[in-house]
């Protein structure tokens, strides 16, 4: 662990924001996402850091002295969205302690000094840690696909090739959000002078630009797209860059990943059944999400993740929420982190992660 004390300022320097999903100001992942309107300025956000542990309704029993405690960290957004049936489960194998956070930069910190065994980051940061640890950390689990939506009045907009000629407003030059979308453009055929992409600093800025200005085109993370279209009904979204994503590599390989589950790996070496148990109970409460919306709704609010419970029903099958294990994993993340390194290496830590990065339990989790 010594080794991961020195890291946390080196990745926090390096974290690149991957929209919508991490960073809980209101945002989710880690975009630099700030809210939609004033109005719903807290939509995803809470500025305290709130911890919630789990357990036997009854902590006094034995059995519960012999459960593995095990710290989670997760960012307030789509990413943590999974994780809310587990945080109010009584009947966990492991004894958990829930940290949400709102900065991706406390989370490195956190996973560096060995407080957050288990912690929910954007699928670069992992990748970031990966490579300042040398191979302190795995991959266990892809918990979130994309987030990002294309947002507009214009109905023309049917596929990534009518964006040319187009001005796209979006957050985070040089992030990302900004790669996917410029692979986008460039898989479909469109160079850098066929679309034009100007940069602001707030998602609000965004948003406002599309309510204000007929025709014109934004790009957003969720939660944020659902606020904005609540806000504003002639709004809609013209593409799913999850789809797009999907058409250019094919959902056997590749896939636009917003969050993963890493682990640390002396706590995965010392405690393989443990985690090994965590991914049943994830898996789980990612199910549990999609099968009771109303209710995963009470509890992302309850969680400080989304202010409103409509605005958390309406949000969720947009989130992308998922649980993705195993070599579907490594499919799915390395090719995503493969597309990155291409276009900057200093976004996934200078170098791809080596094979050791994704981890597969010994028989897989089970339903």
């Amino acid at each position: 662990m010594k080794k991961m004390l020195p890291v946390f300022t080196a990745i926090a320097f390096s974290i690149l924001t991957l929209a919508g999903c991490s960073e809980a100001k209101p945002a989710p992942e880690t975009t630099a996402a700030e809210t939609v309107a004033e109005t719903d300025a807290q939509t995803s956000t809470s500025d305290t850091e709130a911890d919630t542990s789990n357990g036997s309704s009854d902590p006094a029993k034995d059995s519960d002295k012999e459960k593995t405690a095990v710290s989670v960290g997760a960012l307030k957004g789509p990413t943590s969205m999974g994780l809310v049936s587990m945080m109010n489960s009584e009947s966990s194998v492991n004894q958990y302690t829930f940290s949400m956070v709102t900065a991706a930069d406390e989370l490195v910190a956190s996973v560096a000094t060995g407080k957050t065994d288990i912690a929910l980051v954007p699928a670069n940061v992992a990748s970031v840690l990966y490579n300042k640890t040398e191979g302190g950390v795995a991959a266990i689990d892809i918990n979130t696909l994309g987030v990002l939506y294309v947002v507009s009045d214009d109905a023309s907009i049917q596929s990534v090739a009518d964006l040319k000629g187009k001005t796209v407003y979006l957050t985070g030059k040089g992030t990302t959000p900004d790669y996917v979308a410029r692979y986008l453009f460039r898989e479909n055929g469109l160079s850098e002078e066929d679309v034009t992409l100007e940069y602001k600093s707030e998602a609000a800025e965004v948003a406002a630009i599309l309510k204000e200005k007929t025709g014109a085109v934004g790009l957003l993370p969720q939660p944020f797209v659902t606020v904005a279209l609540t806000q504003n009904p002639d709004l809609g979204i013209v593409l799913d860059l999850t789809e797009e994503w999907d058409k250019v590599q094919g959902t056997d390989g590749s896939r636009l990943v917003t969050g993963v589950t890493i682990v640390r790996k002396d706590f995965l070496e010392e405690n393989t059944e443990a985690v090994d148990a965590f991914l049943l109970e994830h898996k789980a409460s990612t199910e549990a999400v999609y099968e009771d919306p109303d209710a995963a709704a009470e509890l992302i609010v309850q969680a400080g993740i989304i202010e409103k419970p409509e605005i958390a029903k309406k949000a969720l099958p947009y989130c992308n929420i998922t649980y993705i294990d195993g070599q579907e994993m490594k499919n799915a993340l390395s090719g995503y982190l493969s597309v990155l390194a291409e276009q900057d290496p200093s976004s996934v830590g200078g170098s791809l992660p080596g094979d050791d990065f994704y981890y597969e339990a010994s028989a897989g989790p089970q339903s």
